[in-house]
Order: C-alpha cells, then structure tokens, then sequence
C-alpha cells in the first residue's frame, strides 16, 4: 500500500496531491486532508482549477466546505461560485454566520440569490440575512453578524446562562453577553467570568458593566477599524440611531478591512489606480497601471521643456548637467518621506492634535536640519572631486532649498487631498515624486541662474 504522504504546502505533497486529483483518489484526499485547518485547504486549491477543486470540495464535510469557500479571496470566490448548483450554495450559507453569508449572496446573480435565499431551512437566518442585505457593504451594517448572545438587565444568572445555553449553537465566538433593556437598547456587556462566579439568583443589572463601546449601522468600515484597534476589542456591538442592539463586529472582519486598506494604499502608492492582483488579466493590469506612467511620462516632458528653457546656462556651464539626478532623486525621496508620514498620521485623528502651523514650523525644523547636513555632504563631495568653489557653493545651496520645499509639498498634498476627500496615499506615490522632480528643477536651474 503507498504511503500516505503528511499534509504540507511543498512541491513534493501537492504534485503526489494533483496525482490523486487527475485519478480521482478519493480515499486520499479524504484521509490527507482530514483534521486539516480550512484556511490550508484554501491555500492548497490555489493551485487547482475550478473544476478540481469542487471535485475536492465535494469530497468534505459539508461545514468544512463552507468554510473554505468562505476564506477564498473574493474575486477566485466570484468565479468559483459559478459552477455550484444553487442547492449546494444553500448548504454552504446554511453554516456561516448571516455576515460571510451575505458577503457570497451579493456575489451571485440576483435571480440565484433569490433562490438560495427561498431555499435557507432556517427562518432566523433567512430573517438575519434580509435584514444585512440593506445595508452597504463599506459600512458598520454590512460588516455585522447577527449572531451574538444577548441578556435582558432584568433577569437572573440562572436565566441568563439558559439564554447563553440556547443562543450559543449559533455563534462560533463568544466573547461576553450583551445586556438589553425590554426594549433590547444597549445598556452594557457582562463578561462570562462574572456570571459563572456570581450566585444563581443574581441579577443581571447587579454585575454588568454600563461603559461599552458600541458603533452606528451607518459608520464607515474605516472608522470601525479605527475604533476597535483603539480600544483593543475583540469585538464590537452595533446599534441603530435609537440605540437598539442589532449585532456584532468581530476582529476578524476588521483584520479584513484592515488588510484590504493596506493593499489598496500600497497600490495607489506604486502608482496603481484600481484593485488589481498578479493573476488579473492583462487589460486589467494595463488599465491600472498605465494611468500613472502616462502622467509620469507628460512630467518628463515637462522637465525636459524646463532643461531647454535653462539652455544658455547649460551651454555656458556644462558641469550643472551632473547634478539634474542628485536634485531629482533628492526631491523625490525627501518628498516620498514626507508624505508617508502623513498618510500613516491621517490614520490617528490624534496625532493631528497640534495646529497646522506648529506641525509646518516642526517639518521646516527637521527639513532645515537634514538640508543641512546634504549640502554639506555635497559640497564636500564637490570639493573632493575637484569641482569649482562657485559650483560646489550653488549645488549646496539649491539642494538645500529643495529638501525644503520637498518637504513643504510631501507634507502639505496629503492634508489638502484628505481634505476634500481623495485617497492622501496618492501623495505617497508617482504623484509627489513627478511634482517634486519639476520643483527641484526648478529651483537648481533658478539658482544657477542667479548666481553663476
């Protein structure tokens, strides 16, 4: 009999794996891939086609296959999803929370959502799942789950754990017990050290905890993540604009939200408009990318119209050609830090505690002082060359004052783009690299013409 190889994501298991794919083994899939973590699985059918992995799909318990079905990324989802019948979809909702639920019924066409939805053998779930599908996907609403353990302030532990009792079949994570009044408005939580130490005829509202930290339905995916990295919560309750507890965020959602903005900001930040990845077709990596080369190629023009305006002075001291890169890159880099510190800010309110112009005097100090210490570095590196006194003197002084202005337009561009409500990481990118390059230009040309 062939040995059963152990389940790892090497060459060697998923080639003997796609082995027992193309036979059709089904003993060893089954058998290799019992006790697995999901997530695992979902990595090991990456490498599959579609028709493959559903036929591995197929072979698993049916909670396991939801749960795999449910870690794929969104758009390999999309596509997968369409070679389930609508039966098979049902089964996979039946056993996700109503959020991950609704996060694949938006993902499928609206006549095969209706039909999974009429097909749902819970009505609880059915109910829950309508409710979530109102409201946006970017917001507080369309992030919760419905699932969560509630107590009224009025009864006792005894009652409370009997709730917990029954409620807990539905929820996979319990982190406390959320505490209503008769018209289920949030009060407080209760954590579940203190009802399991508390006497059986205790009341509620003598052990639970009023401060809570709660968000709105209508509240961005942003600032939930803001709110829960803040106060470190494992999860959060959400209430509509009476108060009316209607469910739970919980950190794996928000882990999602946060991965999501870090992508995307990456992205804008090397100058690609769009969500793309790297098994994207390649219209769509082209139409991401192309937007930012095109301005990046117009800047270039640009600087070389600005070179030929400055022509004279080139012609008369050819050496200042030597030094176009070391301003450009100077400007760009100083221009990219800036800005990266900002955006990085932007996401604490906090930190932009401190005026406008205390924060624009800080970066004209730290400016000052790193243009400083360049201009000494270049003008010795001048000296050492055997450059001329006077053009080691003019290379200085306008390197300095493009560290200065480098850092002025990396540190205010983001601030203005927040403002008026674009994406500040687009000043992190091709964007404050091209205007910095202009501006250093600029400035050396301008320098060189007034002093030599």
């Amino acid at each position: 009999m062939e040995e059963i190889l152990k389940f790892e994501l090497s060459n060697e298991f998923r080639q003997r794996f796609q082995h027992a794919v193309d036979e059709r083994d089904e003993g060893f899939i089954k058998e290799i891939l019992e006790g697995v973590n999901p997530a695992d699985i979902s990595a090991l059918l990456h490498e599959f086609d579609t028709e493959d992995s559903k036929y591995v799909i197929d072979l698993l318990p049916s909670e396991t296959r939801a749960e795999i079905i449910n870690d794929l990324d969104e758009d390999i989802r999309e596509r997968f999803l369409k070679v389930f019948q609508p039966g098979e979809i049902t089964e996979i909702v039946n056993h996700l929370d109503s959020d991950d639920a609704v996060d694949i019924l938006n993902e499928l066409p609206i006549k095969e959502r209706e039909e999974v939805i009429a097909s749902l053998d819970n009505e609880e779930k059915e109910a829950n799942i309508l409710d979530l599908l109102r409201y946006e996907e970017d917001v507080a609403g369309g992030l919760m789950a419905k699932e969560l353990i509630k107590a009224n302030v009025n009864w006792s532990v005894v009652q409370c754990i009997e709730e917990i009792r029954r409620q807990a079949e539905n929820v996979q994570k319990l982190y406390s017990v959320y505490v209503v009044d008769d018209n289920d408005r949030l009060l407080g939580r209760v954590s579940l050290k203190r009802i399991i130490l508390a006497g059986d005829k205790t009341q509620i509202a003598d052990i639970y905890e009023p401060e809570l930290i709660s968000v709105e339905t209508y509240m961005s995916e942003e600032e939930v993540a803001m709110v829960m990295r803040k106060y470190d919560l494992e999860a959060v309750p959400v209430v509509n604009m009476q108060g009316k507890l209607l469910g739970r965020i919980t950190i794996d959602d928000v882990v999602d939200v946060i991965t999501e903005q870090a992508e995307e900001e990456r992205q804008i930040m090397s100058g690609i408009s769009g969500d793309v990845e790297e098994d994207d077709s390649v219209w769509m990596l082209t139409k991401a990318r192309l937007p930012w080369l095109v301005i990046g190629v117009f800047g270039g023009f640009i600087s070389a119209m600005l070179i030929g305006v400055f022509e004279d002075e080139l012609l008369r001291i050819t050496a200042i050609a030597f030094f176009i890169p070391l301003i450009q890159a100077t400007g760009g880099n100083v221009g990219i830090q800036s800005s990266s510190i900002v955006v990085q800010s932007l996401a604490n309110p906090s930190a932009f505690s401190d005026s406008l112009a205390k924060r624009l005097i800080k970066v004209f100090m730290v400016a000052a002082l790193n243009g400083a210490v360049l201009a000494v570095l270049v003008y010795g590196g001048n000296v050492i060359s055997g450059g001329t006194q006077n053009l080691a003197v003019v290379v200085s002084i306008a390197l300095f004052c493009v560290v200065l202005i480098a850092s002025f337009m990396g540190t205010i561009t983001p601030l203005i783009l927040n403002k008026f409500g674009f994406n500040p990481a687009l000043a992190s990118g091709p964007f404050i690299t091209t205007t910095n390059d202009l501006l250093g230009l600029a400035i050396y040309f301008y320098t060189v013409h007034l002093m030599l």
